[in-house]
């Protein structure tokens, strides 16, 4: 086991989150459009919460558009913030093997630990679930052909979540647990807050000015679009354009 370099951390966590940043600014800047925004969203939803100007619907979709992104970018960051906090530690070792759902293994005490990183412990619906259980005896059968014994934990990098490991295939641990089982430092998950809110306000004013001027943008495209003269949202040409049936192009004759 090997000290624990919080410099390091400091120093890999505040270079990564500006990646965050940025990959978040870049969705706004050069790839979010009406189209892909219309096609990815239930126009449904938006109906029953009595939305009615093109203005109201722009932000609603918009918002939760970047919501679900960026919960995938930040769960890229943590989960590779763990990988790297273990390292310094216990050596940890990053699974290349795709398609197995494992992230990275370390040994500590003699176990081989076979760690899937989650962002957050309320995850995966039935056949996810399922999926860790056969990932969970792959890697038991794989590592273990060591001699060692092979433990796979579900880490989940905040909440308070757990379970019976003994029915599950795996052991579930989340929050300061987690970080500490990585680390062997009890308060880390603590420490960790300051250098993921690196420069957090100055990168937020940056994207909120580009929403804004995209938010602008895109509500004057669906006006023109998918609204009456009083800009009333026409919802049977919105419809038609989400989920009509596609029409085929007539040869000609």
């Amino acid at each position: 086991m090997n000290k624990l370099n919080m410099i390091e951390i400091q120093k890999y966590a505040e270079e990564h989150i500006a990646i965050f940043h940025k990959q978040r600014l870049d969705v706004v800047i050069e790839k979010l459009n009406l189209n892909d925004l219309l096609l990815h969203k239930n126009p449904y939803l938006f109906k029953a919460k009595n939305i009615f100007t093109a203005q109201q619907l722009i932000k609603s979709m918009a918002d939760a558009y970047l919501q679900s992104g960026e919960e995938t970018k930040f769960g890229n960051f943590i989960e590779g913030l763990a990988i790297f906090v273990c390292d310094q530690v216990y050596g940890a070792e990053k699974i290349k093997e795709t398609g197995k759902g494992m992230d990275f293994k370390f040994e500590k005490d003699g176990i081989i630990y076979v760690v899937e990183c989650k962002a957050g412990w309320n995850w995966g619906n039935k056949s996810q679930i399922n999926q860790i259980k056969l990932d969970s005896q792959y890697a038991k059968e794989k590592w273990g052909r060591e001699g060692k014994e092979v433990r796979v934990i579900n880490g989940c990098c905040f909440g308070k979540g757990k379970n019976k490991a003994e029915q599950a295939g795996y052991e579930k641990i989340c929050g300061q647990d987690f970080w500490y089982f990585i680390s062997g430092d009890d308060e880390l998950y603590i420490k960790l807050i300051e250098p993921i809110g690196h420069k957090a306000k100055e990168k937020n004013e940056e994207f909120e000015i580009a929403y804004a001027s995209l938010q602008y943008k895109l509500t004057l495209e669906f006006a023109q679009r998918f609204c009456d003269d009083g800009g009333i949202i026409d919802w049977k040409k919105l419809l038609e354009f989400n989920s009509g049936r596609k029409q085929k192009k007539q040869k000609n004759r």
